[in-house]
């Protein structure tokens, strides 16, 4: 998989992608990452990529020009399964998207700044706008980062345990049950017998019993899904 992220503030993007599951995929050739700085497709000697929007009113705007030439650069390199455009007024990201998106083969992110981006960017190259959330950030780069990693752990051979990612949470509309590891004993806290036992039906029945407890309690949402 390849992934351009267009961004006006590219730093922001190095230290989520430099590290942990995301390098290790990089290092081995799982995916490729690419960052474009907007500024590079600014107009004018100031490298200009934002300008106050007409009708009056504050904060700026990206303009549509940095933005379509860059976008229209990439476009002719090579086919694009999405073109995404990180923003709160979206519908948010669950787990089905990411399922979705980690099967396509060539991705664009395109990061909002400031107020956001001319509507006309939306309007003709956009194919599918992303929140992370019903919140505000002063920039689109860490929900791009939020939506990679969801994305890129779930490409089969970026964890070692691939059952893993299909056993976490949301993947059933269900959340995950409640985890245990060594000791069985801390200071009077049990793991629960049934997890001992070795009989892994009756297990796999207490963790889908468990799951739905949870989920009736913390998301009962999920459960009308």
């Amino acid at each position: 998989m390849r992934i351009d992220i267009i961004t006006a503030v590219p730093n922001l993007l190095e230290s989520p992608l430099n590290h942990s599951i995301l390098k290790r995929a990089q290092d081995n050739g799982f995916i490729e990452v690419v960052i474009h700085n907007l500024r590079e497709y600014g107009l004018g000697n100031y490298k200009q990529i934002d300008d106050t929007q007409f009708g009056g009113g504050a904060g700026m705007v990206l303009m549509i020009e940095p933005i379509a030439n860059c976008l229209d650069k990439l476009i002719s390199e090579r086919k694009y399964d999405e073109i995404i455009y990180m923003t709160p007024d979206a519908k948010t990201l669950n787990q089905s998207t990411a399922n979705s998106l980690s099967l396509k083969e060539n991705l664009i992110i395109l990061t909002g700044h400031y107020k956001g981006i001319d509507q006309r960017i939306r309007d003709k190259y956009i194919t599918k706008e992303i929140s992370i959330g019903d919140y505000v950030l002063t920039g689109g780069e860490l929900a791009a980062a939020v939506l990679i990693d969801a994305v890129v752990r779930l490409i089969p051979g970026v964890i070692g345990d691939e059952q893993s990612a299909l056993t976490d949470s949301f993947q059933d509309n269900l959340l995950s049950p409640p985890v245990y590891t060594r000791p069985a004993d801390y200071k009077g806290m049990l793991v629960p017998e049934i997890l001992l036992s070795g009989n892994f039906p009756k297990i796999e029945e207490w963790r889908t019993e468990k799951a739905y407890e949870r989920t009736k309690k913390i998301r009962p949402d999920l459960l009308e899904d």
